[in-house]
This record gives structure tokens, C-alpha cells and sequence, in this order.
């Protein structure tokens, strides 16, 4: 049974606290590659329980860590479940658990509400979910440090500045595919870096 999104209009706790426990910044600094790992299968866990007392019916979510670039997680309907970004989440622990798997959760949550397929991304549902379910602000972009999960090593230069493509921009531009700079229009030329 789908539920309405009307569901979600309780009262906001007047304390406006987060509903799931705090992790503990520096309980998880200390944990090792495969402990971190448990640490976010748990939140993810206890992210997904919260939800089900208000949905009854939603599905438990797959959890994958194979997102790569800038963006620190994503739910992803098609595969079922969310996807993280390993790198991101090994760099920003304490604010990932705390933000970021709340912010995939209310995304998952809303899509399997009745006509959650029509509610914008970022929108009220989603927004009410954060707030009143959660208690979280609703933030729609983090400001993690992206410098290590999205390396742009290769150097494209124009009239006007530098530009950094990733693997993929650059082997699109090997091909063939032509790119300008939006400041001096001028075509961007790959220049190697050497080594001095």
C-alpha cells in the first residue's frame, strides 16, 4: 500500500534535534577501512527503520559504495537501493553519517510514496521528510573537499586560464569531441604536464 505524502505532516518536535543518534566524530576517526564500512550499513539501517514507522511498506534499500566524482551519494531507483561515495565518506565521516544518508533516505522514502514519482527531486515532500521526519535542515548540496574523489589530472589551456578534464572528458576529446572555453571561446588544447 502506498502511502500519501500528507503522511508526513506530524508536528516538528520542538526541540528540532536530529531523530537518529549522533555517531561520534571521534569514535569513528579511530575505525579501520572494514569497521567503516559497518558504520554506514548501521546508519543506513536505522535511517531506513525511521522511515518505515511512517511508511510501513518501504522497501529496504541495497546499499552499493561505487560512486565516483563529486557527488556524495544517490538514490538510485532503477538498481534499488543508494549508492556512496567512498571517497568523500572516508574524508567527511561524522557530517556523511549525519547528513548524507538522512538526505538519500528521504530521497528513497518520497519516490515509494503515492505519486513520489512526480515530486521534485529537492522539493516540499522531500524538504518535509528532512525536516519533520529527520530533523535536519534541509540542505541540497554538501561542501565536502571533492580535490581526491574527482581528479581532473589532465590539462586543457585556452587564451585565458587552465582547465582540468577527467579521464573520461579527455578521452572523449582524443576522439574528437571538441570543447571551448566559455570565458575566450577559444578551443581548449591539451597540454601535457611535464615533469621538471
Amino acid at each position: 500500500m502506498n502511502h500519501p505524502a500528507t503522511v508526513l505532516k506530524r508536528p516538528i518536535a520542538a526541540s528540532n534535534r536530529p531523530a537518529l543518534p549522533d555517531p561520534g566524530a571521534t569514535w569513528l576517526s579511530q575505525l579501520d577501512e572494514l569497521a567503516l564500512q559497518q558504520a554506514l550499513l548501521d546508519r543506513v539501517e536505522a535511517a531506513w527503520s525511521l522511515c518505515v514507522e511512517v511508511h510501513p511498506d518501504l522497501p529496504r534499500p541495497r546499499v552499493w559504495c561505487d560512486l565516483r566524482g563529486k557527488c556524495a551519494g544517490q538514490a538510485h531507483y532503477g538498481r534499488g537501493g543508494l549508492r556512496f561515495n567512498p571517497v568523500l565518506y572516508r574524508e567527511n565521516r561524522h557530517a556523511y553519517l549525519v547528513e548524507v544518508v538522512p538526505h538519500e533516505m528521504a530521497h528513497w522514502l518520497v519516490h515509494h510514496l503515492s505519486d513520489g514519482h512526480r515530486a521534485r527531486p529537492h522539493g516540499r515532500e522531500w524538504r518535509a521528510v528532512m525536516e519533520q521526519l529527520f530533523g535536519l535542515y534541509p540542505r541540497v548540496t554538501h561542501a565536502f573537499d571533492t580535490g581526491r574523489a574527482s581528479p581532473a589530472p589532465y590539462r586543457y589551456v585556452c587564451h585565458c586560464r587552465e582547465h582540468a578534464f577527467t579521464a573520461r572528458r579527455h578521452s572523449l576529446a582524443r576522439r574528437g569531441r571538441g570543447y571551448r572555453c566559455r570565458h575566450c571561446a577559444q578551443t581548449l588544447v591539451y597540454q601535457p604536464f611535464v615533469d621538471p
